[in-house]
């Protein structure tokens, strides 16, 4: 099967590469430096020809609505334009468990991203997820005021990046399936406790604050509303697993 990555050299998408080539599929990897742009859809027509499934997993690292809206509707929009012109006959689409219950922020790309592809003229697939392991460094990294690096107040699920990939592979191998259960990860973390426990895992001792984020969304992490519901698929990698697995500092 030919198969082209969108975000193919992010955390997600390198590993759907891995496990796309491992099962003897051709992948082609469209970034710039193989000459396409998805975000203005130059290239993209070349880069689609003769592909049988396209799998986005692009990402930004926004917190806007507006910014994420426009970059989910822009890039989704040229993948979908160019795949239908060049006969692709199946959209895969990466999301996340929840977007519809906590519209805001980046998850309001995401949910623009969903209605963007049941809406084309390409047949599809949506899979939502929930948070990767790796969530936790993430925020610790990118929350970090100064010095201080506060323990983010959230309910989470963290599924691994592994077992999404080779879900998201499976879903390309099985043709359109339209929306398809969630996947998450085998139990719920509250994601304070894992920027902590990343944190003594690297070598920090720093002060560690509790931070509740402000408005709707804040809310929405807070009361469980983007925990996935009893019909999801549960992968088998708890949280600590992964870490265990991961280099101390």
């Amino acid at each position: 099967m030919e198969i082209a990555v969108a975000g193919g050299t992010g955390i997600a998408g390198s590993e759907v590469v891995r496990v796309a080539q491992q099962r003897g599929h051709r992948v082609r990897v469209l970034t710039r430096g193989n000459g396409v742009d998805v975000h203005s859809g130059e290239g993209l027509d070349d880069a689609l020809s003769g592909a049988d499934t396209v799998i986005d997993v692009l990402s930004t690292s926004t917190q806007s609505a507006r910014v994420s809206t426009e970059f989910f509707t822009g890039t989704t929009s040229h993948l979908l334009a160019a795949g239908r012109r060049v006969g692709v006959g199946h959209h895969l689409a990466l999301s996340i468990v929840g977007v519809d219950r906590a519209p805001h922020g980046y998850y309001a790309g995401k949910l623009a991203q969903e209605q963007a592809v049941q809406s084309g003229q390409v047949r599809w697939t949506i899979q939502r997820a929930t948070q990767f392991h790796d969530f936790a460094s993430q925020i610790f990294r990118n929350a970090a005021i100064g010095p201080v690096h506060p323990a983010v107040r959230m309910r989470t699920q963290p599924v691994s990046i592994v077992e999404v990939a080779t879900r998201l592979v499976d879903l390309a191998e099985a043709g359109p399936s339209g929306r398809v259960p969630d996947i998450a990860g085998p139990r719920e973390e509250q994601l304070a406790d894992m920027i902590r426990a990343w944190a003594e895992h690297i070598g920090h001792r720093g002060w560690m604050p509790s931070l509740s984020l402000p408005g709707a969304f804040g809310r929405a992490i807070r009361d469980g509303r983007i925990l996935p519901g009893e019909d999801a698929d549960l992968g088998t990698v708890t949280f600590a697993d992964w870490l265990n697995a991961q280099p101390r500092g």
